[in-house]
């Protein structure tokens, strides 16, 4: 891998964690009455949207240097969405709600986001 290959993922991680804490401070506590769980599922499903729009795209035959590929896929969604918050919000959600939400929780992130992720993949593959 090039320095310049280096410098995209890190350019598009910065943007992609700039992103994930702006999604933080807007939605705050949510419904779900702790900091973290509904910032976690948006910023989780939107980029499993983008990620499928962007698979789907290359899918199709759009041409993306391979920098642009380390900037956006890589970095920005790598730096985005969150598994590591996904966790933590689990382990915050059995302590403070209970399982029953907990499990909708666990359930609403896995099924929303690859939903996202495989109706924008289709839809921008089909879209040749």
């Amino acid at each position: 891998m090039s320095l310049g290959m280096y410098l995209a993922v890190a350019a598009g991680g910065a943007l992609g964690a700039m992103a994930r804490y702006s999604v933080s401070v807007l939605v705050g506590a949510g419904v779900f009455g702790v900091a973290g769980p509904l910032a976690t599922i948006i910023v989780n499903v939107a980029g499993s949207a983008l990620m499928g729009v962007f698979a789907g795209a290359v899918a199709a035959g759009m041409m993306v240097p391979e920098a642009w590929r380390g900037f956006f896929a890589v970095g920005f969604l790598g730096a985005l969405t969150t598994f590591s918050s996904f966790a933590f919000d689990v382990g915050s959600l059995i302590q403070k709600q209970g399982m029953a939400l907990t499990l909708i929780y666990i359930g609403a992130s896995i099924a929303l986001s690859l939903t996202a992720f495989g109706l924008c993949f289709l839809t921008m593959r089909g879209a040749q």
